[in-house]
């Protein structure tokens, strides 16, 4: 007969084992994959969505980061990258593990970091292929975000799941629900101000007017225009991104241009946006490119309808801001009270270590006048 007292350790052990299995931490990742987690990740692989990533897991983040692909975030956004140095000098010690895009991304480095989580892209994902199965076949879990699809549905799940994983669930849903609301507001918006026929091109300006850069078919800008009911005119054109032939933009006479600019500091005929960045210059770059052959007949010229905008604002937790300002231009009277620069203020003071200074929406002025 077995005893009372053997009877409540053996319960208890039973109990203890059921509750360390509940206590796994599992999700389904943007792209449909489980994945489990005896506990939050400590020691962290961070690929890409630094911003993001920030915003959901709050004060200590960084802590947490054992390794990560530094270029994406460096060599893309250097004035960005250097604000965030400044509040958080140990970023600058982190090892770099590479970058999926240029194919120098280690995987010898990522296991050597000794993490318990890494977050990736799913497009980095994607590119790594068999090397992303050999981190997993080491025993370290990797889990997908995808902010690059433009989607609400994928924005949330990505906050959600950033959320479980680093324990920052609250957090993480707090984000998620302001962003869901954000962009409702915004639908609600264009609801009521009925259809719009005008027609949009983006061009990523960092070359200089001499070479025609990347516009966006089915992702990034080219999936928050069509969301917003502008006509992009790179639609059907091209996949994802690519260029668009000169004559056809001039054919489809756009009425809005948004030329996206970053911090190229090594490009100097680029529309320079961004952190720091200086709007006399940010407008002398857009009008060198108003002095393409043709341009100056586009309706967008004519009309005030060109645009500087932060490429880096696009595939972020912070784009609904950006959406706001493009939906201003389509719809200026239905967004008359909202004031998106002030906004994106407002939202690195809540979310983020640092604060939103420099020009990331600007219309184009000659005369220079404000954002």
């Amino acid at each position: 007969m077995v005893s009372m007292k053997k009877l409540f350790f053996v319960t208890a052990a039973l109990v203890s084992l059921t509750g360390t299995a509940l206590a796994d931490i599992r999700v389904t990742d943007v792209m449909g994959r489980e994945v489990i987690l005896p506990k939050p990740a400590e020691r962290v692989v961070l690929g890409f969505y630094y911003e993001d990533y920030l915003a959901v897991v709050g004060p200590g983040a960084l802590d947490k980061v054992v390794a990560l692909s530094l270029s994406p975030w460096k060599d893309w956004r250097p004035r960005q990258f250097a604000a965030y140095e400044k509040v958080l000098p140990t970023l600058s010690a982190i090892p770099d593990v590479g970058n999926t895009e240029d194919g120098t991304f280690s995987v010898e480095r990522v296991i050597a970091a000794r993490p318990d989580l890494v977050i990736l892209a799913a497009w980095s994902y994607e590119a790594l292929g068999e090397g992303a199965r050999q981190i997993e076949a080491a025993g370290i879990p990797v889990v997908t975000l995808d902010y690059n699809a433009q989607t609400v549905e994928k924005h949330v799940l990505s906050t959600e799941v950033l959320g479980k994983v680093m324990g920052a669930e609250d957090r993480a849903q707090r984000l998620a629900a302001h962003y869901r609301a954000a962009m409702s507001d915004i639908e609600s918006r264009i609801d009521h101000a009925g259809a719009t026929h005008k027609k949009v091109y983006v061009e990523l300006a960092q070359q200089g007017p001499s070479e025609i850069g990347n516009s966006y078919g089915d992702s990034m800008w080219g999936e928050l225009i069509e969301r917003l009911g502008g006509t992009n005119i790179a639609k059907g054109q091209i996949g994802n991104w690519g260029p668009l032939r000169p004559e056809y933009v001039l054919t489809e006479k756009p009425d809005l241009i948004f030329l996206a600019g970053s911090e190229w500091l090594n490009k100097p005929q680029a529309v320079s946006v961004g952190f720091l960045a200086d709007p006399v210059v940010t407008r002398e770059r857009i009008g060198a490119y108003l002095a393409r052959p043709g341009w100056h007949d586009l309706p967008a010229v004519g009309k005030g309808g060109v645009h500087a905008i932060y490429h880096g604002g696009s595939r972020t937790l912070s784009d609904y801001i950006y959406a706001q300002y493009i939906a201003k231009q389509l719809y200026p009277d239905a967004f008359g009270d909202i004031d998106p620069a002030e906004n994106l203020r407002r939202y690195y003071q809540t979310w983020l270590p640092i604060q939103a200074d420099g020009v990331f929406v600007l219309p184009y002025d000659p005369e220079g006048g404000s954002q």
